[in-house]
């Protein structure tokens, strides 16, 4: 069962399918408590089975979301996923 969290009812994500909605909210929940070391192997398994299961996301899709969740996370959160971001390969 996935988390329902108060970032998926954000407007700003309303166009985003429910179905790659909650697959997020699935990833988000099954991260949670990870260690920055353990989110990255995670992160990468999670991605594949998006992939295996025709889940993708445009870098917009990327973008709204990462705003979304922003808006909605702790100070410790915000500095968890600044911290991952840095270290995420990014396309110009």
């Amino acid at each position: 069962m996935s988390q329902h969290a108060k970032w998926m009812d954000d407007p700003m994500v309303s166009h985003i399918s429910k179905e790659k909605l909650e697959f997020l909210g699935e990833l988000v929940a099954g991260g949670h408590g990870k260690s920055q070391k353990e989110m990255m192997p995670y992160m990468m398994s999670v991605m594949k089975k998006a992939k295996a299961n025709g889940i993708t996301f445009t870098p917009a899709d990327i973008q709204t979301i990462i705003t979304a969740i922003k808006k909605y996370s702790s100070p410790e959160e915000l500095a968890k996923m600044d911290e991952i971001m840095k270290k995420a390969p990014h396309q110009k």
